[in-house]
């Protein structure tokens, strides 16, 4: 880890309109997902106006968005990010089944979970994810 992401804090979005899954992830990630990261910031919101909104206030390293929520769908959500904002971050999508990564591959998102949340699994993908973020030019 440089100088300089040693004083930063990685800002994720976390978009689930049941808190028992915000919980999950917030305990899986915990406050930091690998050694070689700076730690977490996680903010949640509860419906897509927030997602918007968070966005728009943003930036944000990565968006973690639930796509079993109701009436708003993460993949649904992450298609219009990816349309709507020149440097989306990074979006992982949580889906009931793996048969679902279709779909998320449709919504541009560049990595998928399963429900339910897998403690060791999750951490990996969001610290990779996260390192991608980092060694892209800066923004």
């Amino acid at each position: 880890m440089t100088d300089a992401q040693s004083d930063r804090q990685l800002k994720v979005l976390l978009y689930s309109d049941d808190r028992t899954v915000r919980r999950d992830v917030r305990l899986a990630l915990g406050t930091r997902v690998a050694a070689d990261l700076p730690p977490l910031d996680i903010f949640d919101v509860a419906t897509e106006p927030a997602v918007i909104t968070a966005l728009d206030e943003g930036p944000y390293d990565l968006v973690i968005l639930d796509g079993e929520a109701v009436p708003s769908g993460g993949m649904g959500i992450a298609y219009r990010m990816k349309d709507e904002y020149a440097d989306c971050p990074p979006v992982l999508v949580l889906v009931a089944r793996v048969a679902d990564a279709w779909l998320a591959t449709w919504s541009k998102a560049e990595a998928i979970a399963t429900h339910p949340i897998d403690p060791v699994r999750l951490p990996a993908q969001v610290a990779e994810l996260l390192r991608a973020r980092l060694a892209e030019p800066a923004r």
